[in-house]
């Protein structure tokens, strides 16, 4: 990766199950039973991606098949229960779809799936055309870097340009993720931003820091 931070591209799904507008309510279950997704794009023409649907849209129908809300909770849950009288995906979807370009961070895509409280997000291009889906799973891919590889982007990306002049006397060691630095750093105002910088490599599970003689204590 050179440094550059892991894009979306980089662990997504490129083979997507999406269904049309017209697709009858029992088919979006089906497909979501078969794939085992948690929710389905709805694409209209070339591929265009014009919304979701989940497994939330589709509860509504077995949460009120035998009830008789009162006017006050029809007035609360009118979306629902609009939901709840749905047959197709475009009738049950959620529109417009939550989505994400190739290259978004996955930084930048965990955030969107958080604040807006999805599991799933489509990918698509500037003209809004489905090519691929992002998972919450797909996002914690990043963690399965080998320790080597770990090891090896802090040294280059980290040590050298932060500690030129003490890289050889720096060493980085890695376990499960969790990156160790030791040795003898001159400029100990820099310990802080090493911290960071290490955190912020894709992959990392925390860092810590083991001072020689004239370093700091553990960065903050």
């Amino acid at each position: 990766m050179n440094g550059s931070p892991y894009t979306v591209s980089d662990v997504m799904s490129h083979t997507v199950v999406a269904v049309g507008r017209d697709a009858p309510f029992k088919e979006v279950i089906q497909l979501i039973e078969q794939w085992k997704v948690s929710a389905l794009p709805v694409l209209e023409g070339e591929g265009r991606v014009v919304g979701v649907v989940s497994e939330a849209d589709l509860l509504p129908k077995e949460e009120f098949r035998d009830s008789d809300p009162d006017r006050f909770l029809q007035l609360r849950r009118l979306p629902d229960l609009a939901k709840a009288g749905a047959l197709t995906a475009g009738e049950l979807m959620s529109t417009p779809a939550v989505t994400v370009h190739a290259d978004a961070t996955v930084a930048q895509a965990a955030r969107v799936m958080a604040q807006r409280k999805v599991k799933r997000l489509p990918v698509v291009n500037d003209e809004g055309l489905l090519e691929g889906i992002v998972s919450r799973v797909d996002l914690l891919k990043v963690f399965l870097r080998t320790d080597e590889e770990l090891a090896e982007e802090v040294r280059r990306e980290v040590v050298a340009r932060l500690f030129p002049a003490s890289s050889e006397s720096v060493r980085v060691d890695v376990t499960e993720g969790v990156v160790t630095l030791t040795g003898r750093i001159r400029d100990t105002s820099l310990v802080p931003l090493a911290a960071r910088a290490v955190r912020a490599v894709e992959g990392v599970v925390d860092v810590e820091f083991r001072p020689g003689n004239g370093s700091s204590g553990e960065p903050r």
